[in-house]
């Protein structure tokens, strides 16, 4: 997996912290840069985190699927990307809270970081530099995040769907990608 690949990938775990940082945004009264840093760090490292713990449970098992880590990797990153397109449509009915605190934030960082831990899993089957992805994973959450919150109070939420929805198109067409090249279909 090279450099470019990792970043997109990033973006589009991001978009679920992107997401709810933008209603975070919307809920604050006034925008203090504080609270941008705050959403930057919280998701950031969630989203740095899962992936190794997925990294290390799935290198467990690399060895028993070894034949079938694409079909994997596939299949996970292309249910993540459905749910992330599903979960776009009812942004409506979140519930707006502007709570930074420790408890609220850990919470929204974990149901954010979910499918990182997934696609954790997914880097250990293809053998992919887990460094790397943890360092570009975090940083691109955390200045997506960390836009998210600026731009929710700035435009009242009008592209927070818009973004999920292409999250989840980017984590399907890489799952494609990463089967037509283990199939040896297309080369990139």
């Amino acid at each position: 997996m090279n450099f470019w690949e990792l970043v997109i990938i990033a973006i589009a775990l991001s978009m679920d912290a992107f997401a709810v940082a933008v209603c975070k945004g919307l809920a604050l009264p006034q925008y203090k840069v504080h609270n941008s840093i705050a959403a930057g760090l919280y998701f950031g490292i969630f989203q740095a985190f899962m992936p190794l713990l997925g990294y290390i449970i799935g290198s467990q098992f690399t060895v028993l699927i070894l034949n079938v880590g694409h079909l994997i990797a596939f299949a996970v990153l292309t249910i993540i990307g459905i749910n992330m397109i599903r979960e776009s449509k009812s942004c409506a009915n979140e519930n707006k809270d502007c709570s930074f605190g420790f408890k609220r934030m850990v919470i929204l960082s974990l149901a954010t970081s979910i499918d990182a831990f997934a696609i954790g899993i997914s880097f250990a089957f293809l053998k992919a530099d887990i460094s790397s992805a943890l360092i570009t994973i975090g940083i691109t959450t955390f200045i997506i995040s960390f836009a998210g919150v600026k731009l929710g109070n700035m435009f009242k939420g009008r592209y927070k769907s818009k973004a999920e929805t292409a999250g989840g198109i980017i984590l399907i067409l890489m799952g494609v990608k990463m089967l037509l090249e283990h199939f040896g279909i297309v080369s990139f």
